[in-house]
């Protein structure tokens, strides 16, 4: 048997910088910095992900036939020169900028730091060859491990090297982009922008989304007049509203777009109804916007399918409404549709795309972080100074979860590797049950430390899921959220959000064991076959080693750590002091 191909895609110099390693088309790693600096959408060059990937997988630099970076920074430079002077230069050689580097300066700089980062480590050694693939290229990517023989595919995200919102048709090994929008006609951009008008930080769209739930229709017809919807699919902002030179650089709105719809929030400035009502008008139209998206796409492809990336994939209530209000039978989101994945669907456009290799995998389960040892798992509580049990027999591990859960005790599960994208989906996650509303209001108020209107998402077993909620496909990354059904919602309260929907995870037994097993129990005991999921962290990104896991359950009131199958109940209150000063000193 002749060695394996090996393609490393990498992303650096933008938020949520990490990488994934292809091996024969199947993934093997994936790793985001932020895991392992601490620092949310960092930006920071992945030094600690390429020492984690070369200690989990025996590789070196020398290794790797090629290094795919999910960016075509002349497309990119072309498009910045353009918006700047409103022409493209004879020679790109002119723009010196480090903003508006050549190709082939880009290159050069994103080079010169992977060698000075691992050269310390690893020696000198000759570099792989680099292959650019398109930002929005990448992202379609993620096509080539879905479900589908066929579909058509979308993305949507803040902007890409040319676009914002792009097109493709794919079948077997190929893709073909069909279309694409303007670079500053962008949802995503706009939806970050309201996000930071009312007064939340970058990355918390997600907050508006829920807070959206909560408001009215007051803002919802003169909000239509900022996205401009036109014909064939197309759309564009209003630059009577919003500012295209500067929109998702500095404060895009204009005067205009604040007489209409108010000034901006100021941070701790108590939400009131005018809040909660432009959160609703910016949701609501931009949902108005996915639609005729995609019904344009409908119209003119063939699929019955949809892929659904790029950041505003991660809009479950929009997707939901692509399922319940278009033709299309079955509708496909990555765990990792944002940026978090553009470093794996580099690899799948070189591997597939530029070489031409066939199909044979697909993702079904979001499992390609690091894992840790029993052994690492009881160092760590022995430095924290806990007691502990382990409990040798699985089933009776998950029956004690269960009782637990059942109990009203909420639970800090930490399983196997980490999970890929922005969302806990079984393995670094909290449990809770969802029979009472109180669960959730405690977990806002004593674990998560969050807004009391922010919902969680209820797991559910496949196979019960459409008893529960108004959906007939898997979803097992969280990536919709369906209505519960109204003779559901007095049995899951907590699961259900303010407008009736729940941000779903369907669990299979193939792809995650243990997580449906717990569930499983529960669902014996109880008979509701739903559990709570929320991440495991607070105010940070999503726990990854058992040292921050212990740390985490130390400095909330989670009742209950289960670390494979070492079960912790114990609250010693000195080391619960030694965390909170610890995480104060990283924070």
């Amino acid at each position: 048997m002749g060695r394996s191909l090996n393609i490393l895609g990498l992303i650096s110099r933008t938020h949520d910088t990490g990488l994934a390693l292809l091996r024969d088309g199947v993934p093997e790693v994936i790793f985001e910095e932020e895991r392992f600096n601490r620092k949310k959408h960092t930006m920071a060059f992945p030094e600690l992900s390429f020492e984690a990937l070369f200690e989990t997988t025996g590789l070196s630099l020398g290794d790797i036939d090629y290094l795919t970076l999910p960016w075509d920074t002349k497309a990119l430079a072309k498009t910045f020169f353009k918006i700047v002077t409103g022409e493209l230069p004879a020679s790109l050689n002119l723009l010196r900028p480090a903003a508006h580097a050549t190709q082939d300066q880009r290159i050069v700089n994103i080079w010169l730091r992977l060698q000075v980062a691992l050269r310390r480590k690893y020696g000198t050694m000759k570099l792989p060859p680099i292959i650019q693939v398109g930002h929005h290229d990448a992202h379609a990517a993620i096509f080539f491990v879905s479900p589908f023989e066929e579909a058509s595919v979308v993305v949507m995200d803040g902007y890409g090297d040319q676009s914002a919102t792009s097109a493709y048709y794919g079948a077997g090994n190929r893709l073909e982009q069909k279309w694409q929008l303007g670079f500053f006609d962008s949802l995503g951009m706009l939806y970050t922008s309201a996000t930071q008008h009312l007064g939340f930080k970058p990355f918390e769209e997600g907050t508006v989304m829920a807070l959206a739930a909560c408001g009215g229709p007051t803002y919802h017809e003169r909000f239509r007049n900022v996205i401009i919807l036109e014909d064939d699919g197309r759309f564009r902002l209003n630059p009577e509203y919003v500012s295209i030179n500067t929109h998702g650089l500095v404060k895009p709105f204009t005067q205009k777009f604040i007489d209409t719809f108010g000034p901006e929030r100021g941070r701790g400035e108590d939400l009131n109804d005018r809040h909660r009502d432009l959160a609703y008008a910016v949701q609501a139209v931009t949902e108005e916007a996915v639609l005729h998206i995609v019904r344009h796409i409908e119209r003119t492809q063939p699929s019955k399918n949809l892929v659904i990336s790029g950041g505003v994939g991660l809009n479950c209530v929009a997707n939901a409404r692509i399922l319940r209000d278009t033709g299309f039978e079955r509708v496909w989101v990555p765990p990792c549709a944002s940026d978090t994945g553009a470093p794996l669907g580099s690899t799948l456009w070189h591997y597939h795309q530029n070489l031409g290799h066939e199909r044979g995998f697909a993702l079904t389960h979001p499992f390609y972080g690091k894992s840790y040892g029993e052994d690492e798992v009881i160092a760590a509580l022995d430095v924290a100074g806990l007691s502990y049990e382990r409990i040798e027999n699985d089933q009776e591990l998950y029956s004690r979860v269960a009782e637990d859960l059942a109990d009203q005790k909420i639970v800090g599960w930490f399983q196997g590797r980490y999970e890929i994208g922005p969302r806990a989906l079984g393995n670094r996650s909290i449990l809770a049950d969802p029979r009472s509303l109180k669960i959730k209001d405690l977990i806002n108020a004593r674990i998560k430390y969050r807004e009391p209107f922010r919902p969680f998402a209820p797991a559910v077993l496949l196979e019960r899921a459409g008893e529960f909620f108004e959906v007939d496909q898997p979803d097992p990354y969280m990536t919709m959220a369906p209505r519960v059904r109204p003779d559901k919602v007095d049995v899951i309260p907590a699961a259900v959000h303010v407008d009736g929907t729940g941000r779903i995870q369907t669990v299979r037994r193939e792809d995650n064991p243990r997580y449906y097993a717990v569930i499983e129990a529960f669902g014996n005991l109880t008979g509701v076959p739903v559990l709570i999921n929320t991440s495991f962290n607070r105010h940070e990104p999503i726990v990854t080693t058992p040292a921050e896991a212990i740390s985490c359950y130390l400095r909330t009131e989670m009742d209950r750590l289960v670390m494979g199958n070492i079960y912790v109940k114990d609250r010693n209150r000195q080391a619960e002091e030694v965390a909170r000063m610890a995480f104060k000193q990283v924070a």
